[in-house]
């Protein structure tokens, strides 16, 4: 549906204006990733002026180091000719040429100088002659020169902005290290993640971490990952100083100070010989050591071997800091697992015992258990209360107490108490004085430090308490262990019976000494983890000081990051907001109104008529000018609050915030538009221009700023082609046109992949006796839901999406599949290849071996191409259908008379067969000397004259078939004689 808007022609009079949309015209969205923007420059290069193998070379300044930065795409690297003639292009400042000519083609460099730039293309070897220069050339570098111009001073802006974050990501960095020191991964997760974090501040490809034990001179990575190995050494390998005399790592460690530099340099220093098989020497290298309390217990090391002056003094305070963390971690895993050492001693031998003792797997399951408790992080009364609950699996011990001893203090606690019939006799958290306890059996077992179990009158006796003295209620069994360690008593566990039936034996009390000792050992390791947070918590605090200090420095820092923020969003001609700023407006709006539907805004696209005109006729300065006047203009048209962006060249966007839709956009619009049509003033000229506006309105539909940007510069375009100085309304018929184009190119991607093309054969034949002498294999698409697709409704989106190669080798396999039963041998079959297949030079070669595979003798089958084909890529064209004429394989033109049709490229070709299109054919009629009929005959005497045969298309009547023979024409295909069919369908008919 068209709609109609009001249009001031600038003196006050107004006309209806319809907007029509233009079919078949999509915008794909912007490029959003590195690379892409050159992808499609280079790609629209070959396009239009028909070279190959383009690159795009360009220089980006220089780094800290005075090295030159350079960017290629695509980023295969140069050949040596390729860098030659960028070198030779650089120096000269203008398009330079190879004397190397392969095949007809030759490499040609064009300089993009005020760029910093080189465009590098195979061309025709004509295109290096003075006059050879293909037409638009030299507009197309003026643009990409702007372009890659635009582009460095991005690139460089981005630099900048790199440098004021480096030290937010070294905070950041600082942070994550401390809780790596800190953290409950094992030493390699840890020491692994270590580096990557150092990774991300300085080269560190190449990483060592070396411990060296004073007692047994001994060295030994902890940690290693090194491009060139270890060259015999393993992580974890302990050897002998003495075996690596020559170690960089061992004189840093020897000497407590860092080293860094060339390695062969550090070894002169240091007094060593040649590495030897330690191996090969490094460009650069930097250790430090890592030292507690005064001794050097190692160093970590960073290297690399193939750039000298890699690391810096601030690599190296870094590393210093990076190397004290680590050795608290190191040291405290080792405790860690000296104490899990212990454990799996003590383990080990109740394990035997209990083994000897036979009490299966279900016995041996619940002691792994336990020792896992006792090194767990659990709390203690949770691990202890799962200990009681293994225990209980394995014995009766519904009454489990344990006690600890304090000898200096004289006092007892229960850590644990579960008594049935005295559940809140003692409290865990309360210390008993030792001589309340003296006559209980929990501080007699503490007392003698040996194992008690029996009825109460045997303990008693055991342990010396009179009778009548014990504590709690009487019961029938008790088992009690001591908690020894290094000869002292620790405490005591003790177990007991108020059931007669429940008595406890020899293999009880190995499982309870056992339990015991694991207790104990997890009380030692939660005393050690307490002490290892304290020092933690103590490093904690000198980072928390360096931090303080760098945050002063980053506070600077970050109020010249803002200004440079500033420059960053912000045009740097018109003054005006940028692409980036408007993003995050829109981004901001379409927040808002998913929040508050009743939210109105708009975007508004344009660009100016004829801009290209004035910087050709005028100028460059001439043209910022107008683009500063044109910003000004455009501010003016809208309220303070309103954004009005510069996106680049003569693009404009405007973001119309709290608006009635549509009717504020378009007077929005219509004011823009007339201010822009005044003249402009500048450099003593009056120059004129005019906007071309189109209007995307927000609604919630949209979630990204970019969609809504792409709806605007479609509905722009429509209105360019409208007649320009105008505006147009993206509306929901080109939504919907966007959506089917869309849903098409998804089921064309499925259809590749389910194989769900097909070829229907449409008979050639004599027109004197109707005898087939051929069939044209025509594609159909077995669309699940819409049935059978003619191609007209899909090729052309192929053609542009690219699909088109892999559709058309689908159908080329399954016509020679098919071939075989179609019946008569003599028969030939020809297929439709499309242009972009003649951009490969090895097709012909493909297309052979198809046939070959399927057997199929070459004269049954044919190629048709079209004059687009011929003409796209003439040369490679000749040398495809020379190599399929030579293998026995002709080719047709098809649609004849549609397009150029001439002579001069006919005689070039080795075509075999021209078929006349059926917009000729069509218009035939028996004693008509006038309209089509000529053609038909000038085609006919041509084609005899170059001996080729003639086939027409499209021949619907007995009255067309009648004038074709009668001028001369053998050979036709059309309605008259069959519609393109399944070969199913020719096969059933052979059949009867």
């Amino acid at each position: 549906m068209a709609k109609s808007f009001q249009i001031s022609d600038g003196h006050g009079n107004s006309a209806p204006a319809s907007a029509r949309a233009l079919e078949g015209v999509s915008i794909p969205e912007a490029p959003t990733r590195p690379g892409e923007v050159d992808a499609i420059v280079l790609r629209l290069a070959e396009t239009m002026f028909g070279c190959r193998d383009v690159r795009l070379v360009w220089d980006s300044g220089t780094t800290q180091e005075g090295h030159l930065r350079r960017h290629q795409w695509p980023t295969t690297p140069l050949s040596q000719e390729e860098a030659l003639l960028i070198e030779a292009a650089q120096r000269r400042h203008a398009s330079v040429t190879s004397d190397i000519v392969r095949d007809g083609w030759v490499r040609i460099a064009h300089a993009l100088d005020y760029a910093r730039a080189v465009f590098v293309a195979e061309w025709p070897e004509a295109c290096a002659r003075p006059d050879g220069t293909p037409p638009g050339l030299l507009d197309f570098l003026t643009l990409l020169a702007a372009r890659m111009r635009a582009e460095i001073e991005l690139v460089a802006a981005h630099h900048a902005t790199g440098r004021m974050g480096k030290a937010a990501r070294l905070q950041r960095a600082l942070y994550s290290i401390a809780d790596l020191a800190s953290s409950e991964l094992d030493m390699q997760e840890m020491l692994r993640r270590t580096h990557a974090v150092v990774a991300g501040l300085m080269y560190a490809q190449n990483f060592l971490i070396a411990l060296h034990a004073p007692d047994r001179d001994t060295l030994r990575f902890a940690y290693a990952a090194d491009e060139k190995g270890l060259r015999g050494l393993e992580v974890g390998q302990e050897v002998p100083t003495a075996d690596v005399p020559e170690s960089l790592t061992l004189a840093v460690i020897r000497s407590g100070l860092p080293a860094m530099g060339p390695s062969v340099q550090l070894r002169e220093q240091f007094g060593l010989g040649p590495p030897g098989k330690l191996g090969p020497d490094s460009a650069d290298w930097l250790g430090v050591p890592m030292v507690a309390e005064g001794v050097v217990l190692g160093a970590i090391v960073v290297q690399s071997y193939d750039r000298a002056g890699r690391y810096d003094e601030e690599d190296r305070a870094l590393l210093g800091f990076v190397a004290q963390h680590i050795l608290t971690a190191l040291r405290r895993k080792q405790a860690q697992e000296e104490l899990e050492h212990r454990v799996q001693e003590r383990t080990s031998a109740l394990m035997a015992e209990v083994v000897e003792r036979q009490r299966g797997e279900k016995v041996q399951s619940a002691l792994y258990t336990i020792a896992d408790l006792a090194s767990s992080d659990l709390p203690m009364n949770r691990m202890l209360r799962r200990i009681h609950r293994v225990v209980g699996e394995l014995m009766y011990a519904r009454n489990f107490i344990i006690a600890l001893y304090d000898a200096e203090r004289e006092t007892l606690r229960f850590i644990y108490h579960a008594d049935e019939k005295d559940p809140g006799i003692v409290d865990p958290q309360v210390e008993i004085p030792e001589a309340e306890m003296r006559d209980s059996i929990t501080f007699g077992v503490i007392r003698s430090g040996h194992m008690v179990m029996g009825s109460p009158r045997q303990v008693t006796r055991q342990l010396g308490i009179r009778e009548g003295a014990l504590v709690g209620a009487a019961f029938e069994d008790i088992l009690g262990v001591p908690m020894v360690t290094e000869g002292k008593v620790r405490g005591a566990v003790l177990v007991q019976s108020y059931d007669a039936n429940e008595r406890y034996g020899t293999e009880d009390r190995a499982l309870l000494a056992y339990v015991a000792q694991h207790i104990l050992t997890a009380l030692d390791r939660k005393q050690a983890q307490a002490e290892l947070e304290h020092r933690v918590a103590a490093r904690t605090g000198e980072l928390a000081q360096a931090v303080s200090e760098l945050r002063e420095q980053i506070g600077e820092r970050e109020r010249a990051e803002q200004q440079l923020m500033h420059e960053t969003m912000h045009d740097s001609l018109t003054g005006l907001p940028n692409r980036s700023y408007l993003y995050g407006a829109i981004e901001r709006s379409l927040a808002r109104l998913e929040r508050n539907p009743g939210h109105r805004f708009a975007v508004l696209f344009l660009d100016l008529d004829r801009f290209k005109v004035v910087n050709d006729s005028v100028g460059h300065l001439a043209g910022d000018e107008m683009l500063k006047e044109a910003g000004q203009r455009l501010a003016a048209c809208v309220r303070p609050f309103d954004v009005v962006a510069r996106l680049g060249g003569d693009e404009f966007a405007v973001l119309l915030e709290d608006v009635n839709l549509p009717e504020d956009a378009i007077h929005v619009a219509e004011r823009a538009i007339a201010s822009l049509s005044e003249p402009m003033h500048i450099g003593g000229k009056e120059l004129f221009t005019s906007a071309s506006i189109g209007i995307a309105l927000g609604n919630s539909r949209y979630r990204l700023a970019e969609e809504l940007l792409r709806d605007a510069d479609v509905a722009m375009y429509r209105a360019k082609a409208h007649g320009r100085q105008r505006f147009e309304i993206f509306d929901e018929r080109l939504h919907q046109e966007a959506l089917k184009l869309l849903e098409l190119e998804s089921d064309l991607r499925r259809a590749i992949q389910r194989y769900e093309f097909e070829p229907h054969f449409q008979p050639i034949v004599r027109l004197t006796d109707e005898h087939v002498v051929g069939y044209e294999a025509l594609i159909r698409w077995r669309h699940p839901r819409r049935g059978l697709v003619a191609p007209g409704e899909f090729l052309g989106v192929a053609e542009e999406n690219g699909s088109v190669e892999q559709i058309d080798w689908q159908m080329f396999e399954r016509t020679c599949r098919e071939i075989g039963m179609l019946g008569d041998d003599s028969t030939y079959v020809t297929l439709n290849v499309s242009p972009r297949h003649f951009r490969s030079p090895v097709l012909a070669g493909q297309m052979i071996e198809l046939f070959d595979t399927y057997d199929l003798p070459h004269e049954r089958v044919r190629v048709e191409v079209t004059e687009g084909a011929l003409l796209d890529n003439p040369e490679q064209v000749r040398v495809t259908l020379e190599a399929l004429r030579a293998a026995g394989v002709v080719a047709a033109l098809d649609d004849f008379g549609t397009g150029y049709s001439s002579l001069s490229y006919l005689h070039r070709f080795p075509l075999h067969t021209l078929k006349i299109d059926r917009s000729f054919v069509s218009a035939l009629q028996r004693g008509d000397r006038g309209g089509s009929a000529p053609v038909v005959r000038a085609v006919l005497a041509m084609a005899r004259t170059l001996g080729m045969d003639v086939i027409a298309e499209g021949v619907e009547t007995v009255e067309q078939r009648e004038c074709l023979l009668e001028m001369g024409c053998e050979l036709g295909q059309g309605f008259l004689f069959s519609r393109a069919r399944p070969v199913a369908e020719w096969a059933a008919r052979r059949a009867h």
